[in-house]
């Protein structure tokens, strides 16, 4: 771990503590120019780590302190997503897998920073999945699953496809905690990082993925029907 203070943070408000890790993707031809857009003061962005692709990870903020990383969104009903999470940038541009360097380095903080804040594997989100309708990161490229199997994020466990029904699915997405988004928005969400080789329009498939996740992980203690 390389300490690479960023001046870009403040104090979390109205002492709110993590209880989310939101993953991004710098989008940038470096780590290097990552590095650098994360720590200017003009730029006045920040997150907590970042990766790089030969696994180097530099830490720009203290994990008790608010880096500037996730802007406006919403998870769980709740906003000011910055005072609430841990971010972390991973030097990607979004179009190419992840390196195994990085997916390693990666596993490894993970688990270091659950274990610190008692952070639970649904709590693990993308940028895309609280701000819809602006972000993609980490996009459709990232390996959810693999971050699953070792208990570091969740998967769908799919067994039957629901008939399709838009209204459904934003119900049910809001209930595994996405904030309100345009349906497309949200569509590509879900499939960007529960199934990355869909297209088209909503289908039975994406009904059964959010079905699931909103039964087993609901916002509300209710539980949802299956």
């Amino acid at each position: 771990m390389i300490w690479h203070p960023s001046p870009n943070f403040g104090p979390r408000r109205n002492g709110a503590r993590p209880g989310l890790i939101v993953l991004h993707y710098t989008a940038m031809d470096s780590a290097q120019s990552a590095l650098e857009r994360l720590c200017s003061t003009e730029h006045e962005v920040s997150a907590h780590y970042l990766i790089g692709r030969d696994g180097t990870c530099w830490q720009l903020v203290r994990e008790a302190d608010r880096a500037w990383h996730a802007g406006a969104g919403a998870w769980a009903g709740q906003g000011d997503v910055n005072s609430r999470s841990i971010g972390i940038e991973l030097d990607n541009d979004g179009q190419t897998p992840f390196s195994e360097p990085l997916m390693a380095q990666l596993e490894a903080l993970l688990g270091e920073v659950m274990a610190n804040w008692q952070i639970v594997p649904q709590a693990v989100i993308g940028h895309s999945d609280m701000a819809p309708d602006r972000k993609s990161d980490p996009g459709a490229r990232f390996d959810w699953c693999r971050l699953a199997r070792q208990g570091l994020a969740i998967w769908p466990e799919v067994a039957t496809a629901p008939a399709t029904d838009p209204d459904a699915f934003a119900r049910l997405a809001c209930t595994f905690g996405y904030p309100d988004a345009s349906p497309d928005a949200l569509l590509t969400a879900v499939r960007d990082r529960f199934r990355p080789a869909a297209r088209g329009p909503l289908a039975a498939e994406d009904m059964a993925v959010i079905a699931d996740l909103a039964r087993r992980f609901p916002v509300d203690p209710d539980p949802v029907p299956a």
